[in-house]
């Protein structure tokens, strides 16, 4: 219903954690995060967490995920025992994620059957009302509007760059800014117009290899 209140819509804060672009058409899902957005606030009641088992060990990178070991996520699930589970919560609905498209473009490779309503980028909104500022990663941004506390309570246990906290503070920072740019009138439409961007990956004016990379 895209005339809905954007609250009302079934958005889903969503976040992973992958081997690496540099692995290009092997990289791998280590880490999912999938947090429903309830009157747009994180239900941490309702998320879903995972490591994912790579099925290989994974070199340790400056980049790399913090804590996610090679010997931890051998112990983890495959991805195709979880694929259920993320199906069941990611097709059909909105999902949130800062920079999204990165989290989308391997999310896609390894899970093309996800068809998602849309993917609403907190990015693209942060660039709006910070369009001068080059400190617009999301843990930037939760310091920056003094959520990152609040990230911690709900994401318990968790840490900046792994796949739950990260999620939470995505689906966080959506209500700060989309309250900031519109109050809370927007409907859900409106919000994937200014927010949206291409679920097809070859039409986001990206080449192989180059997609953005924002932590």
């Amino acid at each position: 219903m895209p005339n809905q209140l954007w609250m009302a819509a079934p958005l889903v804060a969503f976040d992973l954690e992958g081997t690496g672009g540099q692995d290009r058409e092997n990289e791998a899902i280590l880490e999912v995060g999938v947090v429903p957005l309830a009157g747009g606030r994180p239900d941490v009641d309702r998320a879903y967490h995972s490591i994912v088992n790579p099925g290989r060990r994974i070199p340790r990178r400056p980049w790399s995920p913090p804590g996610l070991t090679s010997d931890m996520l051998a112990l983890g699930p495959t991805l195709d025992h979880i694929l259920p589970e993320l199906m069941a919560r990611l097709n059909g609905a909105y999902i949130v994620g800062h920079n999204v498209t990165v989290d989308w473009r391997l999310l896609s490779l390894r899970c093309p059957g996800i068809r998602p309503a849309a993917l609403i980028d907190t990015l693209k909104l942060a660039r709006l009302i910070r369009s001068g500022s080059r400190r617009n990663s999301l843990t930037a941004l939760l310091t920056h509007y003094q959520l990152t506390d609040e990230v911690f309570h709900l994401a318990v246990g968790g840490q900046p760059h792994r796949a739950l906290w990260d999620a939470v503070g995505a689906g966080l920072l959506l209500r700060t800014l989309v309250e900031k740019l519109f109050g809370q009138t927007i409907t859900v439409d409106k919000l994937r117009q200014v927010a949206g961007v291409p679920i097809n990956g070859e039409a986001m004016g990206y080449e192989s290899g180059q997609l953005p990379l924002l932590f």
